[in-house]
């Protein structure tokens, strides 16, 4: 599969971009292992800040230019292109920002003459999905150059114009060659690369198939990986959540970026058959009143999927999920129009025996329960092998942490979604993944914290 810009509002090829060759992939390995080595390790943590920087400026000051991109490739409606771009602004900024501190020696407590340095670790290889094609790309860039690693990245095969705008703010900002190297490569030559002992770490963001190969590849070679896989996340509609505001976050939560997201609402839990009657009608009436159309177009509240693929699997995840005994009770059916088109989907009576029940999907597609009582939720929440993201609802504040800390996930949001920040970790457990990314946890991913203690001349430790 090559490398191709086709537009999903339409189906249209726009433009096809040749795969590397074998002497090039890895002529660019050699080249940003000799960077790390013979330069980019030995800068002043300032320095490498700097760059990275200035990136942040350049974005800003294309702001429309970049958010276009997405739009075009993988039909991100406008305005939540925007807001991908500006999130991304914010990251490069967090860790040009913060990198001298989050980097700094550090005194341990108790043990005088030692110390733990942070030194990076070489070559990071990143393999990245399309769904977010410039925010998935910083969440390993900013942290690890700045850290004084080096990043080779290989992006999905229908974003490319996003991947070579990425590439290119650096380059702009004043990276040397070999700091940041897109490819264009193949999955074969990704193992290759994974194989070389010149790449020292491995992250990749995709499926739970991706991150099997990838973690087994990877531990083979006793390399340090981290995976941010699927996610079936749940939100929890407790007996006291205001019903409005619950639904207003559940269907941004599902149809954001088409549903396209690992972090989307998935799934939705109410405790109380009345109120969940109620919030169904409101969640139906709410789904019928979507805009869908051209993701060109402010109007547009709901844009394509991303291929024909994408949409093929989700109807006949819609399919099977009937045939085992669901209800649809809104929308699962392709748009009558050119392009990747699906309506918002409400599915109930998905059971446990029901594929869809341990199944992500990747699409505005919701399934709804009802239970009896908190306990119920709670269960049923931690039901699946996922445990990504989740959300709680509930005016007593105290109550809804304490249902949060139930919550087997790697982040639980109460009351809101989508509340993400450069500061805060993003990762989770169970086969989500492992590992975390951004904030002051992703930059020491990717790190040596190398023990130093020092004695006197004649091997005595001075007293704490």
């Amino acid at each position: 599969m090559g490398f191709n810009t086709t537009d999903p509002n339409t189906g249209e090829l726009l433009k096809e971009f040749p795969t590397q060759t074998d002497e090039e992939v890895f002529a660019a390995l050699a080249a940003a292992d000799r960077r790390f080595r013979e330069d980019w390790r030995r800068r002043p943590v300032a320095e490498r800040a700097r760059i990275v920087g200035r990136a942040t400026e350049i974005l800003r000051e294309r702001r429309d230019e970049y958010a276009r991109y997405p739009v075009i490739e993988m039909g991100k409606i406008a305005s939540f292109s925007s807001f991908e771009v500006d999130l991304v602004a914010d990251i490069l900024a967090y860790y040009a920002e913060h990198g001298e501190r989050l980097l700094a020696e550090q005194a341990l407590p108790g043990e005088p003459g030692a110390v733990l340095a942070s030194e990076p670790i070489g070559v990071v290889l990143a393999i990245e999905p399309w769904n977010f094609p410039f925010y998935q790309l910083a969440r390993v860039a900013a942290p690890q150059l700045v850290a004084g690693n080096v990043v080779m990245m290989k992006h999905a095969e229908n974003v490319p114009q996003c991947a070579l705008a990425f590439a290119r703010l650096f380059e702009e900002a004043g990276a040397p060659e070999g700091v940041y190297t897109n490819l264009f490569c193949t999955v074969d030559q990704v193992a290759d690369l994974i194989d070389d002992f010149r790449v020292r770490g491995v992250a990749l963001t995709g499926s739970e198939r991706a991150g099997a190969a990838v973690g087994e590849r990877a531990g083979r070679n006793l390399k340090k990986v981290i995976l941010e896989l699927g996610g079936s996340d749940p939100a929890l509609i407790l007996e006291r959540a205001p019903l409005d505001h619950a639904v207003d976050q559940v269907v941004m939560g599902r149809t954001y970026n088409s549903g396209q997201g690992c972090v989307n609402i998935k799934r939705v839990i109410v405790v109380g058959r009345v109120r969940g009657e109620a919030m169904l009608a409101a969640l139906k009436e709410r789904f019928a009143a979507i805009e869908i159309g051209d993701p060109a177009d402010e109007a547009t509240q709901l844009g394509p999927l991303v291929s024909e693929r994408a949409l093929e699997g989700l109807l006949g995840q819609i399919r099977a999920a009937e045939a085992a005994g669901a209800t649809i009770v809104h929308g699962g059916k392709r748009v009558d129009r050119p392009g990747f088109f699906l309506e918002p989907t409400i599915v109930t009576g998905v059971d446990e025996d029901n594929p869809l029940f341990q199944q992500e999907a990747f699409g505005p597609v919701l399934s709804f329960y009802v239970v009896d009582d908190e306990e119920e939720a709670i269960a049923l929440a931690n039901a699946t092998r996922y445990g990504l993201g989740a959300y709680v609802f509930d005016t007593d504040l105290a109550h809804a942490r304490a249902v949060a800390d139930r919550i087997e996930a790697g982040m639980v949001y109460v009351n809101t979604c989508f509340a993400d920040s450069p500061g805060l970790p993003f990762g989770g457990v169970k086969n989500s993944g492992f590992g975390r990314e951004l904030s002051e946890i992703g930059i020491g991913e990717f790190l040596n914290r190398k023990l130093i203690r020092v004695a006197d001349a004649d091997g005595r430790v001075a007293a704490a």
